[in-house]
């Protein structure tokens, strides 16, 4: 499976390869000397559509930072790129409701670069809205340096002047942006959440993704700065997949003498995780496990990027990535 895919990879990066020479041959995608820029906001994506406002408020928060600078996104998601293409099918019912085109027609990436390529753009700046440096941006980093690394015989037929990626909204492992930083910027944001929780005399727990391949204690590390900045409400932070599970949030939430909770996903949208896994009315669903332990649960079903200082933060790392590689965004 691993040899298929890496094949499937390198096919495509020799046929965006081909094509993008033969654009710059035809004089369509300008050159080097006077290279167009452009952004890519690369969202996980959602299904749901209630769930794509925390979306577009990211889309449209760089976009009014950034007026001159093409902006276009894609969802890193396999899956749920597949489900709107098999929406496609029947387009009107899907725009009627409101659903953006970039939406509806939403490309992988791979995709979306080539047409940024074949539309002379070949200053790429690539900003994931994920949470945390994990399985998604760990891929999405592997496809921007595949392509940053594509070299030709003539320096003038190079299909990408430069790519780079920014760093998602924790932040990521290294030096240059120490990701505490990152951490202490997310949670200034989140003071609405808090004065929810302290509205209705709560705790405050958020449901994180996670992941199942490796632990980073991001989450952990989070809730400690949360607890520091905002001292009065007791917060815990969970995930879906790896740890801390709902279970380890439980184990935490009895040292409290409080029986209510304010339920909030720790993600960019409320999707439908936060639709069925936090909020959901089957037995397994985080609302109702805690109550049946005894809780009263409210929950928000609104992801992280509806929160405008939030989706701010995604803009200051576009500038950091921008600045580091000496491309101007305006």
């Amino acid at each position: 499976m691993k040899f298929s895919r890496s094949l499937y990879l390198a096919v495509t990066l020799m046929l965006l390869l081909f094509s993008s020479t033969s654009a710059f041959s035809s004089g369509k995608t300008g050159n080097h000397a006077n290279p167009k820029t452009a952004i890519v906001v690369a969202h996980f994506g959602s299904t749901v559509p209630a769930a794509l406002q925390s979306i577009t408020n990211i889309t449209d928060a760089v976009r009014g930072a950034y007026p001159e600078t093409e902006v276009r996104i894609t969802f890193t998601s396999n899956i749920i790129r597949r489900v709107w293409k098999q929406r496609q099918a029947e387009p009107q019912q899907w725009l009627d409701k409101g659903i953006p085109e970039e939406v509806l027609y939403v490309k992988n990436f791979i995709a979306t670069v080539g047409d940024l390529l074949e539309d002379g753009y070949t200053n790429i700046i690539v900003q994931p809205t994920h949470i945390f440096y994990m399985e998604q941006s760990y891929d999405l980093q592997q496809y921007v340096n595949a392509l940053g690394s594509i070299n030709t015989m003539k320096e003038r037929w190079k299909p990408i002047n430069s790519i780079v990626m920014g760093r998602p909204a924790l932040g990521k492992p290294g030096d240059i942006y120490p990701y505490h930083e990152d951490v202490d910027k997310v949670i200034q944001t989140l003071a609405g959440n808090v004065e929810q929780a302290r509205k209705n005399n709560s705790m405050l727990v958020y449901m994180g993704h996670g992941n199942k391949y490796w632990s980073t204690g991001i989450y952990a590390e989070t809730q400690k700065k949360m607890r520091e900045l905002y001292p009065d409400i007791e917060t815990y932070i969970g995930v879906v997949e790896g740890s801390p599970s709902v279970e380890d949030v439980l184990a935490q939430m009895k040292e409290s003498d409080k029986k209510q909770v304010t339920l909030v996903p720790f993600m960019i949208v409320a999707g439908d995780h936060a639709v069925n896994d936090m909020a959901g009315d089957e037995e397994d669903s985080w609302k109702s496990i805690l109550v049946q332990a005894g809780y009263e649960v409210t929950p928000i079903l609104q992801g992280l990027g509806s929160n405008d200082d939030f989706a701010k933060i995604f803009v200051s790392h576009i500038a950091d990535a921008a600045n580091e590689a000496g491309i101007e965004i305006r």
